[in-house]
């Protein structure tokens, strides 16, 4: 299972945000408390994040080394300072190559996506069912071979079939397609997932046939005030809630934050 943040808000620097916190994204990285299996995240990570000022597309970085190991994360931390950013630890699915193409976040036009969770078996239970009903678009701009990034491919698909649906809307439409799929060839599928075009976060905690990994949200905390911070774990002791299983979380610009069940 891998670690995920969300953070929308004031503009915060990536060092504070990555780094300092006591239980940081870097710390979960080798010592996570609550993953539902693996021991480490040592596969690879990335980080993404908007413009602050400029309504630009999203700036990336990745890498297939651990986060611990990248030399130039803390100084790219030091100068960039954002007011929406998503970032991510993995742990490879076993078989899953490390490489770029299978390295989050994922992105298409202003769109970030980064995922926590599995299909299970993926490439021998709903690798071919989920591709037979992506649109041709979607389906040619798959680079990697994860069940993350199909399920990306997935709610683009469904949203581009369903202009009318709000990114949300999109979201639950894709969770319970990904429901009825597990259910039907028995399966396990979760898909704790944080979605963000750059003035909103979307975030889903969601498990089909098991129990959901966890995640959380903090607002207005003082070390990081007016902003809402997501995570897989409390990056420090706060009053951090736990996501309730099986919902849609959404952040709006101003913070305001929206729940609802799947």
């Amino acid at each position: 299972m891998c670690r995920l943040l969300g953070y929308l808000g004031s503009p915060v620097s990536l060092d504070h945000l990555l780094y300092k916190p006591e239980h940081s994204l870097i710390v979960q990285s080798y010592q996570p408390r609550e993953m539902i299996s693996g021991v480490v995240n040592a596969d690879g990570f990335g980080v993404g994040w908007y413009h602050p000022e400029k309504d630009t597309e999203p700036f990336t970085y990745k890498n297939t080394l651990p986060i611990w190991n990248d030399i130039n994360l803390p100084n790219l931390c030091r100068y960039v300072e954002s007011k929406c950013v998503v970032a991510y630890d993995r742990s490879a699915t076993p078989g899953q190559a490390m490489d770029f193409a299978n390295c989050q976040p994922f992105n298409y036009q202003n769109l970030l996506f980064i995922h926590n969770g599995r299909i299970e078996n993926f490439r021998k239970t709903l690798y071919r069912k989920i591709r037979s009903i992506l649109s041709d678009e979607f389906y040619e701009l798959i680079n990697g071979s994860t069940d993350s990034e199909h399920i990306f491919a997935l709610l683009l698909s469904l949203w581009q079939e369903n202009q009318h649906l709000t990114l949300e809307s999109a979201l639950r439409k894709t969770l319970l397609t990904l429901c009825d799929l597990a259910q039907r060839h028995e399966v396990d599928v979760s898909a704790n997932v944080i979605i963000s075009d750059g003035h909103r976060l979307i975030a889903s905690r969601f498990a089909a046939n098991s129990p959901a990994p966890s995640l959380y949200w903090l607002r207005d905390d003082p070390i990081f005030p007016n902003s809402v911070i997501i995570a897989s774990e409390p990056l420090f002791a706060s009053n951090w809630t736990a996501f309730p299983e099986n919902s849609i979380m959404t952040v709006e610009e101003d913070c305001d934050i929206q729940i609802e069940k799947i």
